[in-house]
């Protein structure tokens, strides 16, 4: 297995908790570089070389640069597996792993981002309430099915042990609970936030 020679650009309260908490959760060595997370501007030209979009996270891996925080995680579990955070393809949780990774990107992002943007992020006076309520009843929807179709009874969403899919899934409940929408979600789900976010791995990840 090669060695890891890995530098995560990180901020707080961003998508590079992602592979962060896989590489602590793996034991991987990993280098944090902490750009300037002024808005409109992260980092400058040195980090816009970097990653052109000035968004964080980004990594490098000896010669290998990445900007998805999924990618990453999934790299990371390949590269440097094996790792009881995969569920395989023998497993038969295999194909619900694979879906509720992806959803915690595919399914989730234009309700969080709207509800980020016009609860907190954007000037007040061009915040949109319309979008910000329709965001947050497309977020109730999800939080149902993550609560009723994922856990359903379940600590786990897949394979009965923390895997990517959780970690996919709870950095977007991280953010839902920041912009404070995430007070009338399902006790289920709320429980479930909580137990995963009690793990040493997870306090380390999201460390500032």
């Amino acid at each position: 297995m090669a060695k890891p020679d890995i530098t995560l650009f990180y901020a707080p309260m961003t998508r590079a908790i992602r592979p962060r908490w896989v590489m602590e959760e793996m034991g991987i060595p990993y280098t944090l570089e902490r750009p300037e997370f002024k808005h409109g501007n992260v980092g400058g030209d040195a980090y816009k070389a970097i990653n052109p979009l000035q968004k964080i996270p980004a990594m490098r891996d000896g010669d290998t640069l990445m900007l998805e925080s999924l990618a990453m995680m999934q790299y990371l579990a390949g590269k440097y597996g094996p790792t009881d955070l995969v569920v395989s393809p023998e497993e038969p949780d295999y194909a619900r792993y694979l879906e509720w990774l992806h959803f915690g990107e595919a399914s989730m992002v234009m309700a969080n981002s709207l509800m980020l943007a016009h609860n907190m992020l954007l000037p007040e006076d061009k915040r949109n309430p319309a979008l910000a309520r329709w965001a947050k009843a497309e977020f109730d929807k999800q939080a149902k099915c993550i609560a009723e179709r994922g856990l359903n009874g379940r600590e786990w969403l897949a394979g009965d042990r923390l895997t990517l899919a959780d970690m996919s899934i709870v950095y977007m409940l991280l953010l839902v609970k920041l912009v404070k929408q995430f007070g009338d979600a399902p006790d289920e789900l709320k429980a479930y936030f909580k137990r995963v976010t009690a793990l040493e791995s997870w306090a380390r990840a999201s460390a500032d």
